[in-house]
Order: structure tokens, then sequence, then C-alpha cells
């Protein structure tokens, strides 16, 4: 596979889907699938923390992807641990939420890389 500047659009809006997908995994998972506490708990609003770099992915600015890319290793390490800590349906969500962070990383940091001024320039020519 060649990876170019080219494919910036593919990996914007795969990175913002896999920001969305978390998103609303969230909201479902703390609300109603595996709630911490009966009823749903208010974990759930760390779904509005995932909307800050939102704006700056849509618009493709390379220094959101950036820093993005060091905001969702949280959400790794909370898939990591409640994938290694739950049971049953929670267990299954935090690995969904593992491979959703994975994808949004890897296209985070293709986006990142391949929107460099130098590489842009390069590809034009």
């Amino acid at each position: 596979m060649n990876l170019s500047p080219k494919q910036l659009p593919l990996w914007q809006w795969i990175t913002v889907a896999s920001l969305l997908g978390m998103v609303l995994l969230t909201m479902l998972w703390e609300l109603w699938l595996s709630p911490l506490y009966p009823g749903g708990s208010w974990l759930a609003a760390k779904a509005l923390i995932m909307l800050l770099p939102l704006r700056g992915l849509l618009h493709g600015r390379r220094y959101t992807f950036q820093w993005y890319t060091m905001f969702i290793l949280l959400w790794l390490l909370e898939g990591i641990m409640r994938a290694y800590a739950e049971q049953g349906m929670g267990r299954y969500l935090a690995c969904i939420q593992v491979l959703l962070v994975v994808i949004g990383y890897t296209t985070a940091n293709l986006y990142a890389k391949y929107s460099a001024p130098s590489r842009l320039a390069q590809a034009k020519q």
C-alpha cells in the first residue's frame, strides 16, 4: 500500500468516525448496557470530554490531530484496564473501545504525518 497525502480525507473521516463511535459507545455503556451503578452513572459525562477535539478534527487541523494522539491514549488505558477487570458485557464493550482507539490513533497519526507542509509540497511536485 502506497501512503500519500492524497489519502488525507480518508484518514480524517476515519478518525472522526472512530471518535464519534467512542462517544456513542461510552454513552450506551455507562447509561444502559453495563453501567457501574444501576440506572447509569456519571461516568457517561466523559463522553463530553471526548468531544473536545471534534471541531479541529472536522476542520482538518494538523495540530489537533497531533495532540489527539496523546489525548486518546487515556481511553486506550481505560479500555485495557476495564477489559481486564470487568466480566461479561463490560469486557466486550472494553474490547470494542480498545479497537476504536487503535483505529483512531493510527489514522490520526497518519493524518498528522502526511499533512506536514514538507510532504504536501512534495506531493504537488
